[in-house]
């Protein structure tokens, strides 16, 4: 088992991996010795109580594996929200902001503090979150952390809203981590990659793809002009339209706004991109092998904006926007926020917030290799994107 240098895990967190490990070697021998990647990476993240996302461990900062950009500070949420305020006014008094996956909650803080100072507060924040222990979590930050009106707003359903809404739906680093297939082109016919039971561990196999992802690699095919070569291995959301309209729900008049890593679909399925997206991080290390110590290590794969607005279209929403992360936030609020650092007397405070503008917008950082997209439904969000969109690459 290659270790890539990783700080080796202490025993607890052993013992739980090899909890994990006997659930998922169950599930390969309930499906006659192979399940495909895809149910690995979802029994991986999302296990009740064992998965990466689901069990305790602390996921987000300098403690965990990764940092998000919510957590880097306050920067990041304000200019969301400074983006989305004309949305919610214009949605008008009803209006819900639907925030999925809502780490440790520091995005809800910093938001609702700046829609309330813009006068576009919603009716209902709601926190889609699977993870029990960070509800838990974010409902203890925000009750010690926002004044009783504010905390008010907030809820924490089970699912996406059931009835018809107006608001908006905020996803940061999200599509990244839905549970994605991995095809291969093997003898010019499509494969699915499997998973395994090798030895103490685990392993990958091909083995014929079903025609729904068959025929999902094939329609890229057409849409890029020109097939996939042989041996050629990326991943693919067939499931993702039905995401999309699964989590927006009964969303009749407002935005969707998405930030994540990755490509439009050229740049995805680039030639020299031959083994795909997928990796694994640990400790704040990217490795390789995303079968190693399983719910240990958070598992992801960039996302193919193109076919995120592919999706949102079919879901009856209009493209409002798309570009990187730099020139959004610079779109939205940042040279304010500038201004207000260079009023801050306090030095080393002064250097935390430029060293977190850096972080968020140089392109060797944040910047480029994070997207934005927005799509819209009955109301104007495209002024977000002014600075510096990239619709024309998709």
């Amino acid at each position: 088992m290659k270790t890539f240098d990783l700080p080796p895990p202490d025993a607890d967190a052993l013992a739980h991996s090899a909890r994990l490990a006997q659930l998922i070697r169950e599930q390969i021998a309930a499906n006659g010795g192979a399940i495909a990647f895809s149910r690995y990476m979802e029994l991986a993240l999302y296990a009740p109580g064992l998965g990466y996302y689901s069990a305790g461990a602390s996921k987000f900062g300098r403690d965990g594996d990764f940092v998000t950009a919510p957590e880097l500070g306050p920067i990041f949420a304000a200019c969301v929200a400074e983006a989305v305020a004309p949305v919610l006014q214009q949605v008008g008094p009803q209006a819900r902001f639907l925030e999925v996956g809502g780490g440790t909650g520091a995005f809800a803080e910093v938001a609702l503090k700046r829609l309330l100072e813009l006068d576009a507060l919603p009716d209902r924040y709601a926190i889609l979150e699977p993870s029990a222990e960070l509800r838990h979590r974010q409902r203890e930050r925000l009750r010690e952390r926002l004044v009783p009106p504010l905390f008010e707003l907030l809820e924490w359903p089970d699912g996406p809203f059931g009835d018809e809404w107006d608001g908006v739906l905020f996803a940061n680093e999200v599509i990244d981590a839905l549970p994605t297939p991995r095809f291969a082109i093997h003898n010019e016919e499509v494969h699915e990659e499997h998973v395994v039971v090798d030895g103490e561990g685990f392993a990958r196999e091909l083995r014929p793809a079903d025609d729904f992802l068959a025929n999902a690699v094939r329609q890229a095919e057409r849409r890029l002009e020109h097939p996939f070569a042989e041996g050629y291995r990326s991943e693919l959301l067939p499931q993702l339209p039905y995401w999309i309209q699964a989590v927006s729900g009964g969303l009749r008049r407002g935005a969707m706004l998405f930030v994540d890593y990755g490509y439009p679909r050229g740049e995805f399925y680039a030639p020299q991109r031959s083994d795909g997206t997928l990796r694994a991080f640990y400790r704040h290390r990217m490795h390789g092998d995303p079968l190693l110590w399983p719910g240990l290590q958070d598992l992801t794969a960039s996302v193919d904006f193109t076919a995120l607005v592919e999706a949102g279209v079919h879901a009856g929403f209009d493209l409002a926007g798309y570009c990187s992360q730099a020139s959004f936030l610079l779109g939205n609020g940042l040279a304010g926020v500038l201004q207000r650092i260079e009023a801050i007397k306090d030095e080393s405070e002064k250097q935390r917030r430029l060293a977190e503008v850096k972080q968020l917008t140089l392109p060797s950082e944040m910047g480029e290799r994070f997207q934005v997209m927005g799509l819209q439904k009955d109301v104007e969000f495209g002024v977000a994107f002014l600075a510096g969109d990239l619709s024309h690459r998709l």
